[in-house]
């Protein structure tokens, strides 16, 4: 890799990717000073290592005087910070994994002192697990339940803002790393067939005492997974209603346009060899064939300024799906982060009236 490509990388990183940090908990000074002392791709992943490794620090510094919530914030930053270090950086395995391993195990320092508070499940899956995070609004009745399903390269940690908005409405919220995605990565590749997914997860928290409403549950897929949303809504009427954001219809039509780390992104999550493998891959990450069977009510929002996913596929979807709202942000960028304060309110707005009534289990 060139000079020009390495700095190139790193430009790319920073133009699209700004937004969603901050949006998401990245001090946005944390950010710009980062960007600018990483001149070299190579430099990425060791960089936010350090910034991480700061915040971890502080929050050893806070737990150790018994400042329980000082510690719990600090350690967010810095898992944020670990996951934002390694999201598309694969120049180093071996950094990649400590990084991936790090934003996970440092997290988890933070969930009891969450509020409300979170706990971790690992839910039985393939041999393997489902890796999740719960958290339940305080209050006697049972909440509904929102499944929080994150994209190619985000992960159930990165997702606490978006919590926290269904949480103050009084949802509970269950954020997971399905195959593929974050800390699953490393047992699984991203596959289509998501009813595979969500069925054994509500099968088993079924069984579980979590004071939740079954009856209720409602799921928000992030880009890559508004597909894998409506897939599951498809084949699982347990899901009551469904907010695709910002997901493609057919992401091998928007193979050409993707950026080269969002490519590279692609070959790593999908375990495949090379870019041609990765490419006919693509084409399996589809709905067609699908939205017909999705009749519940699915909210389809976008962006107008999305550079990897065309509008023309939110509007495809939302006249495939019986059932569909369809709201277009003509300012919005990919997951429309740079106007974060208006598409989140609305999902969550949204997926509080579709959930306000139901059976209680």
């Amino acid at each position: 890799m060139s000079a020009l490509e390495t700095t190139n990388n790193v430009q790319v990183a920073a133009h699209h990717w700004r937004p969603r940090f901050i949006a998401n908990g990245i001090d946005v000074n944390d950010f710009d000073e980062t960007v600018k002392n990483t001149t070299d791709w190579s430099d990425w992943g060791p960089n936010w290592k350090a910034v991480g490794e700061m915040h971890e620090g502080l929050g050893r510094e806070a737990e150790g005087k018994r400042r329980t919530l000082s510690a719990a914030q600090a350690y967010q930053r810095a898992a944020w910070c670990y996951h934002l270090g390694k999201f598309l950086w694969f120049e180093d395995a071996r950094l990649h994994a400590e990084l991936r391993d790090r934003s996970v195990s440092v997290y988890r320092r933070a969930l009891p002192q969450l509020d409300p508070p979170a706990v971790r499940l690992e839910i039985p899956f393939e041999a393997h697990v489902i890796p999740a995070i719960f958290r339940r609004p305080v209050g006697t009745a049972p909440p509904p339940l929102v499944l929080l399903v994150p994209g190619l390269d985000s992960s159930k940690e990165e997702l606490y803002a978006i919590e926290e908005d269904f949480l103050r409405r009084g949802m509970s919220t269950l954020t997971m790393d399905g195959p593929g995605q974050s800390e699953n990565s490393v047992d699984f590749a991203i596959r289509p067939n998501w009813e595979t997914v969500i069925t054994p997860v509500l099968d088993h928290l079924a069984q579980l005492d979590l004071g939740v409403d079954l009856g209720r549950v409602g799921l928000m897929g992030i880009s890559m997974g508004a597909i894998y949303g409506p897939r599951a809504a498809a084949h699982e009427k347990r899901l009551r209603a469904v907010v695709g954001l910002a997901g493609p219809y057919n992401l091998g039509e928007c193979w050409d346009a993707l950026n080269p780390l969002t490519r590279g992104g692609y070959i790593f999550y999908t375990k495949s060899a090379n870019e041609v493998e990765a490419r006919q891959k693509a084409y399996t990450l589809n709905l067609e064939g699908v939205l017909d069977k999705v009749t519940q009510p699915l909210l389809v929002i976008h962006g107008g300024r999305d550079r990897l996913f065309p509008p023309a596929h939110a509007e495809r979807i939302a006249r495939e799906a019986p059932n569909a709202t369809l709201v277009i942000y003509p300012d919005g960028n990919h997951v429309c982060n740079n106007i974060s304060y208006k598409y989140r309110p609305l999902m969550a707005d949204w997926l509080k009236e579709q959930l306000a009534s139901g059976r209680t289990r």
